[in-house]
């Protein structure tokens, strides 16, 4: 299946990225971790939640991974690789936790990453995601504009690749790649606003129709920009934290 990172590497995604901190996005990791532990984020984007673990692990090692790594900062306090989630370049049974944020409902193949991070875990070792679930988020009013031009957003979603509820399933499959002890925790937060919102749904499907015309996403992008141009709303993303151990 064809895979791609549906929110692209435009600057103001890239500045939601860079504004994210393990303090903030990690806190059920933080509590987790002790000194000398050796710690993996995969999907770690510019590194913003990865440079947070560093003081909780002492003598230990973090590294960030990503398959795009032309986000990574020219210099880092942390070891940023580029690497794929399907074919990790560390060792098996190396790593004591496995954490990953925003990363699952953008892959094609969850179960095979999941295994692979699997492999690189030692035995007892923890794996911590984090993972939104669209069919969970709050968004209030929700109009019609609203509504078609949230179907016209998860619809590129699901051409990249990716599963905008994702963190719906999360825990199955999890499960189902050989972990166990699994637990989940759905955290709200108000990643952007409703406006903000709906001028990045407006936004991503402008861009999809000036390299593909399509008549679907071309009535989402009419709503998305009504919706942009109306009052003001609430949005809270659903985040799904899962805990579970090799």
């Amino acid at each position: 299946m064809l895979e791609g990172y549906a929110p692209g590497f435009s600057d103001d995604a890239l500045s939601m990225m860079s504004a994210r901190t393990a303090s903030d996005r990690a806190q059920f990791v933080v509590r987790l971790l002790r000194p000398g532990q050796r710690v993996l984020d995969v999907g770690c984007g510019p590194g913003s939640i990865t440079r947070g673990f560093l003081p909780y692990v002492g003598e230990g090692r973090v590294v960030g991974l990503d398959a795009s790594p032309g986000q990574f900062p020219a210099e880092s306090t942390v070891d940023l690789v580029a690497g794929s989630v399907y074919d990790l370049p560390i060792a098996s049974e190396s790593v004591d936790v496995v954490f990953a944020h925003a990363l699952f409902e953008h892959l094609a193949r969850p179960v095979v990453a999941l295994r692979e991070l699997n492999r690189v875990l030692r035995p007892g070792g923890t794996l911590a995601l984090s993972t939104s679930d669209w069919s969970r988020a709050r968004i209030r009013p929700k109009t019609a504009n609203v509504t078609a031009a949230l179907r016209g957003h998860y619809l590129l979603r699901r051409r990249a690749g990716g599963d905008p509820f994702a963190g719906k399933h999360i825990a199955g499959l999890v499960a189902d790649a050989g972990f166990g002890e699994v637990s989940t925790h759905a955290r709200y937060r108000p990643d952007m606003s409703y406006r903000e919102l709906a001028r990045y749904v407006e936004t991503r499907l402008d861009a999809a129709l000036r390299t593909s015309p399509d008549d679907q996403l071309a009535s989402a992008a009419r709503s998305a920009w009504a919706w942009s141009h109306s009052g003001d709303g609430d949005f809270a993303q659903c985040w799904v934290e899962l805990v579970a151990r090799k």
